[in-house]
């Protein structure tokens, strides 16, 4: 089921709330439950089989959960290491079965002999994302960070809860572990909440949907390799708008749906396109998911306060994990290496001449590199990537844009989006709404809009067609 779907904004959240808020605030394991089967409804809406599977997760993680705690009791630390090591291989064992075992296989086939049939083996929505949430749980728990989950229901809500279900952001168990039985719930924070879900839904529906009718037309075209230079340049940035305004889309509505149960999920994006630098980017994109990968994988290894060539082999394995993790494809590992290469040069060779350059510069060329990074995301067949990249340099010229745009009027209205989305992206307008915030004129105002919005979103929703979040692929 999608956030952008009439079903969910005309029949599921409004049963949901109207069930949820009838319960009395003292009851908040009732309120916990009633959460936890609508969001197991959710799930079901789109993977009816694949709900045993992640029920299946939740109970082991519980019960290795609890196999940690009665060894950290017992002060034997031997078993207790040696059970968390097995309960993350068993855990990540079903990411690597449903994700990857495709990709092994199909390359696996070029180095034998002989042939054999592989068969293809669905990816489960959101498996990436509650796999990471239970290691969360597991891995804070081993460290002594957080207290044992003695509920499976909390348990299975956190992992399960379907605002940030599919596709994040990824929460830490120990974000909310308080929440989830003393949260505070107000009709300030109902109406907070709803306004953050529909900004999001409006960058979902009206920016990201519409910018990626240019991208789709260019990307998916049976013709790539006769376009020119500046039709490759409108692809690469209409889906540089088109993947920042529909994941942090998700975002937004994930963290205003959670707000209005009095959950506070932590931010996903910071305005990430008008960093000065790799560095900055990746502190501003998708911070769930880098935040992960610092406290998991990058520090244990020992960070930077190790000799070079381990720090090297450190950001190495990051990279390539955060490639693999967001796919299994050769262009998914070559995206991460990429920014690896890109943030080993920024922080040795580049570092002192790269903080001379004028800021204008610095933004120009994060926002290039970004581009580059995303064409490599958004081609998986490296045939096609090899094309693009060599037209941009060798087909210049604007051959092309007038039979794309004859071929897709709605191009018009992309290409606008692409001029416009800029202005979106700044904090200017975070920093007027801060100013004015408390100006009951500018209140009214501001809920005015955000009604139209609503409005405008329902009526692009009724004609368009099925149109998935990018990340639900991941």
């Amino acid at each position: 089921m999608l956030f952008c779907s009439l079903t969910f904004l005309f029949s599921f959240l409004p049963c949901l709330l109207i069930v949820y808020f009838l319960i009395p605030k003292k009851y908040i394991h009732i309120k916990n439950f009633i959460l936890l089967m609508f969001s197991l409804c959710f799930y079901a809406w789109g993977e009816p089989k694949y709900i045993i599977l992640m029920l299946g997760t939740v109970l082991i993680s519980y019960l290795f959960g609890l196999g940690i705690h009665f060894y950290q009791e017992k002060h034997n630390q031997k078993m207790k290491g040696l059970l968390f090591v097995f309960s993350v291989i068993v855990v990540l064992s079903s990411l690597v079965y449903f994700k990857y075992m495709n990709f092994l296989l199909d390359n696996l086939v070029m180095f034998l002999p002989f042939d054999f049939t592989v068969t293809d083996i669905a990816l489960p929505i959101g498996i990436s994302f509650y796999t990471f949430q239970i290691l969360s749980y597991l891995i804070d728990l081993y460290r002594g960070k957080i207290k044992v989950q003695k509920d499976f229901f909390h348990l299975a809500l956190y992992i399960s809860f379907f605002p940030q279900l599919i596709a994040g952001p990824i929460v830490q168990y120990e974000t909310i572990e308080n929440q989830l039985t003393n949260r505070k719930e107000s009709f300030d924070k109902i109406i907070d909440g709803l306004e953050r879900f529909i900004i999001g839904l409006g960058k979902k529906v009206i920016i990201a949907n519409q910018v990626a009718v240019i991208a789709d037309a260019i990307y998916n075209s049976p013709t790539l390799s006769y376009y020119t230079s500046v039709v490759y340049i409108l692809g690469m940035l209409s889906y540089t708008f088109q993947i920042y305004f529909d994941f942090s889309g998700y975002s937004d509505m994930a963290i205003g749906l959670g707000k209005i149960f009095g959950f506070e999920f932590l931010e996903n994006f910071n305005y990430p396109y008008i960093s000065k630098s790799i560095t900055e980017f990746w502190k501003r994109w998708h911070i769930s998911l880098t935040t992960f990968f610092r406290e998991y994988i990058y520090i244990p290894l020992g960070g930077n306060r190790v000799s070079k060539g381990k720090w090297i082999r450190n950001m190495f394995v990051v990279w390539l994990l955060t490639g693999l993790w967001h796919g299994a494809a050769w262009n998914f590992i070559l995206w991460g290496l990429y920014y690896f290469v890109l943030l080993y040069l920024e922080k040795t060779v580049l570092k002192s001449k790269w903080k001379q350059m004028p800021s204008v510069i610095q933004y120009a060329l994060t926002f290039i590199l970004i581009n580059f990074g995303w064409l490599m995301f958004r081609l998986n067949n490296l045939a096609d990537l090899k094309i693009v990249l060599v037209g941009l340099i060798t087909n210049c010229g604007n051959v092309g844009i007038i039979g794309l745009c004859s071929e897709n009027p709605s191009v018009i209205v992309a290409l606008i989006f692409c001029i416009l989305a800029p202005l979106c992206m700044s904090d200017f307008g975070h920093k007027m709404h801060i100013k004015y915030v408390d100006y009951i004129g500018y209140q009214l105002i501001r809920k005015f809009c955000l009604l139209g919005l609503f409005v405008i979103c329902v009526m692009f929703l009724v004609s368009s067609t099925y149109n998935p979040f990018i990340y639900f692929r991941f």
